[in-house]
């Protein structure tokens, strides 16, 4: 069974990128690897007093998208695809391609909200940056 890679942001383009990829999934017999990276600044806020760590909004928030990412697992092996996921807090790029070699990944599949030009200059894409560093296909559904 083929291990498929798929990142979520939890964005409005969500559901149509998981349509896409449990498609994908039935079509070579894959299992669906979910992953979902939160910032590592998650309970950090800035006040009056300068920097300021809040551990109960970051626990808050871990366990409000733990509990999008169980919902998102469910959906899909209602669909008859093997699935199961995945929570961690740091870069996005670097967690998801150690999650691809983790699993012995044959895809990672994306999506791509068509942005280009100066916000790839000032902000990055990171479809752009796994496309340049994965070492296996990068499945890129356009979002528009």
């Amino acid at each position: 069974m083929v291990n498929i890679v798929l990142p979520v942001d939890f964005g409005d383009s969500t559901d149509h990128l998981i349509k896409c990829a449990v498609n994908f999934a039935k079509e070579i017999k894959g299992k669906i690897c979910l992953i979902h990276v939160a910032p590592a600044d998650i309970g950090f806020a800035i006040g009056d007093l300068g920097f300021q760590y809040f551990p109960e909004v970051e626990q808050n928030e871990i366990k409000e998208e733990l509990l999008r990412l169980n919902s998102i697992e469910q959906r899909i092996i209602a669909e008859g695809v093997d699935c199961e996921h995945l929570l961690k807090q740091g870069v996005a790029g670097d967690i998801i391609l150690e999650y691809a070699a983790e699993k012995n990944a044959g895809y990672i599949v994306m999506g791509s909200h068509g942005r280009s030009g100066i916000y790839d200059v000032f902000v990055g894409s990171l479809t752009k940056e796994l496309t340049r560093r994965a070492r296996i296909p990068v499945l890129v559904i356009p979002m528009h």
